[in-house]
């Protein structure tokens, strides 16, 4: 925003610190009125025809801006995408323990990628893979719903769960 001695605009649509119009007044003119007020004259429309400029106490509002901007950033939920890597000739056991971490995962509200890479000859049974994938997203449907199903991607094929929310569970 443009501030006092940096607007260029010769005559400036003015409005006092209360709200109300004071009509157009040449820059001269307003600076000595925002002086008087002991604030700023703060440009608020500078595209408009004549720009439009404000009496306000400019520290205050960028305080209250930095204010608000805080309390959103506070209120904003990060979601970040944990990853469990399977084989497709996975024992049960390490299933289950890859499984528990899973579950772990979405239950702190992260969202979880399950991938599994083939290595070798392996590529040409995609269809156990699927199977695995399908294994763990029907062990997670509890708690997680399934945001892509199984996609080949190269050598790997991926699975993304995400967790159900409080809101849909109702």
């Amino acid at each position: 925003m443009i501030v006092n001695n940096g607007i260029r605009a010769r005559e400036l649509r003015l409005i006092d610190a209360d709200g109300n119009q004071l009509g157009v007044k040449s820059k001269q003119e307003a600076l000595k009125m925002a002086e008087d007020a002991e604030l700023d004259l703060v440009l608020v429309a500078p595209k408009a025809k004549p720009p439009v400029a404000r009496i306000m106490d400019f520290g205050k509002y960028r305080f209250e801006l930095q204010k608000k901007q805080r309390e959103a950033r506070k209120k904003q939920k990060v979601i970040s995408v944990k990853e469990v890597r399977l084989s497709p000739t996975i024992d049960t056991n390490d299933f289950n323990t890859k499984l528990k971490n899973a579950r772990k995962f979405l239950s702190k509200g992260d969202k979880v990628r399950v991938s599994i890479r083939f290595k070798g000859r392996a590529i040409t049974h995609k269809d156990i893979g699927r199977n695995v994938l399908n294994k763990m997203a029907e062990a997670n449907k509890d708690i997680a719903s399934v945001e892509q199903y199984p996609k080949m991607e190269g050598r790997s094929m991926f699975l993304t769960l995400a967790p159900i929310s409080d809101n849909s569970k109702k």
